[in-house]
């Protein structure tokens, strides 16, 4: 799969790339200046088909912005993102990494598999991963090659969920917000909680929340009150206008912020305080300006040092690994046999043509030349040739590791047309 140029009889321009950057290299900071919000997500896959990129997706969580896709160069797709974001060239050059052909496709495997996440064994991605594709679908910006590709991803997530014990445990960012909170706050169970934002990581931490406080002095707020209200009524939860956060705060001995807004929105003029306040960020880009520290009664704590949870659940997830791995090779290998093996689909299927033309042309030759000529045992050891022939043509390019230049002498000494 060195290079994808043709693939199912279709041209396709230059080869499979994933760029992007995550919790590894680059800080919350950086991350931030790289998250791509929906509208920019739509923006970048319309600008991309606009620039001739026959397939893109695009993924951007709280650990990770990456795009994959096809394209001559790289700087193609790298130069999208950082036109649809905050970040510069500069910066991603110093954080990114860039996977081309068969390792963009294991690396795209590790990810869905939750094996490259922050936490390992997080399933939470193949889903961000399954909307991606179908926004890629939506735009028609999705070959047949990306799209046998996420297929194959989205089922070895599947067998390893079912088959191994990687996702054991609870271990997420919620969840290590609530045990950081449970380990540093005395009377845990006694203390005002306040959580601002209630989308999917401020829901989870709420359920954490309940689960391992037993905390009855929980309070909601988000800037769509009915959003919150529907939380809290699971729960039987207290939710407060998002007009009351600074009354609110006042009050509180924690406070979580989940509001994934684009800038901050917790900062220094909301803080009266009256008691000291901790504060978890659990948003990316950073939702708790810097400046909340400059109130000596705060403690910040971003959600980049929550990531060391429970040493156990690790330690038990760590040891389904190798069967994990096994799954993922054994998938991942048929995929990339498919996908090698369609580079020469169009090769082979036009030489097979060619072969019929010449068995048409040299019957027809018999038929006029002998008189009692068995037209059907010709056709049949005709054929049986031709399939011969063709398989052994097969077979050698499938066992080539660089089978390009094979793939054109076939061509030239057959003058085949494989447009």
């Amino acid at each position: 799969m060195e290079n994808l140029k043709t693939y199912a009889g279709q041209s396709l321009e230059g080869n499979f790339y994933a760029i992007g950057l995550n919790y590894k290299k680059a800080d919350a900071h950086i991350r931030g200046n790289f998250s791509i919000s929906e509208n920019a997500k739509e923006e970048i896959l319309l600008q991309a088909k606009t620039d001739g990129i026959p397939s893109l997706t695009v993924i951007s969580t709280c650990n990770r912005t990456e795009l994959y896709g096809f394209a001559q160069h790289p700087y193609q797709i790298i130069k999208l993102l950082c036109e649809h974001t905050n970040g510069t060239i500069e910066d991603f050059e110093k954080v990114a990494y860039i996977y081309k052909n068969h390792q963009a496709v294991a690396h795209l495997f590790n990810v869905g598999t939750g094996l490259d996440s922050q936490i390992l064994g997080d399933f939470e991605i193949i889903s961000q991963l399954r909307r991606a594709f179908r926004e890629s679908k939506k735009h028609d910006i999705i070959n047949p090659f990306m799209e046998r590709l996420a297929n194959a991803v989205i089922q070895a997530s599947k067998r390893i969920k079912n088959e191994t014990g990687i996702s054991s445990g609870a271990t997420s960012v919620s969840f290590a917000a609530v045990q950081y909170i449970m380990a540093r706050v005395p009377n845990i169970s006694e203390k005002n909680l306040l959580l601002f934002g209630t989308g999917k990581i401020g829901r989870n931490t709420c359920e954490n929340l309940i689960k391992h406080t037993k905390n009855n002095h929980i309070t909601l707020i988000n800037r769509t009150k009915e959003k919150a209200e529907k939380v809290a009524g699971k729960f039987n939860l207290i939710v407060k206008d998002y007009a009351d956060i600074q009354s609110e705060i006042a009050q509180t001995d924690v406070l979580i912020v989940a509001t994934g807004a684009q800038q901050p929105t917790i900062s220094k003029e909301l803080l009266y305080l009256k008691r000291p306040l901790l504060i978890l960020d659990l948003s990316i880009p950073k939702n708790v300006s810097d400046d909340v520290l400059e109130n000596e009664m705060v403690t910040l704590v971003h959600m980049d040092q929550l990531s060391a949870v429970t040493d156990q659940t690790l330690e038990q997830r760590s040891a389904q690994l190798p069967l994990a791995k096994k799954i993922i090779a054994e998938i991942e290998k048929e995929f990339n046999q498919w996908a090698d093996n369609r580079k020469f689909a169009p090769t082979i299927k036009a030489l097979k043509n060619k072969l019929a033309e010449i068995k048409a042309a040299e019957i027809d030759n018999q038929r006029k030349k002998i008189a009692d000529f068995n037209e059907v045992q010709a056709e049949i050891l005709s054929d049986r040739l031709i399939q011969k022939i063709t398989t052994h043509f097969a077979n050698h390019l499938k066992g080539e590791e660089g089978s390009a230049e094979s793939i054109e002498l076939i061509r030239r000494v057959f003058q085949l047309e494989t447009a």
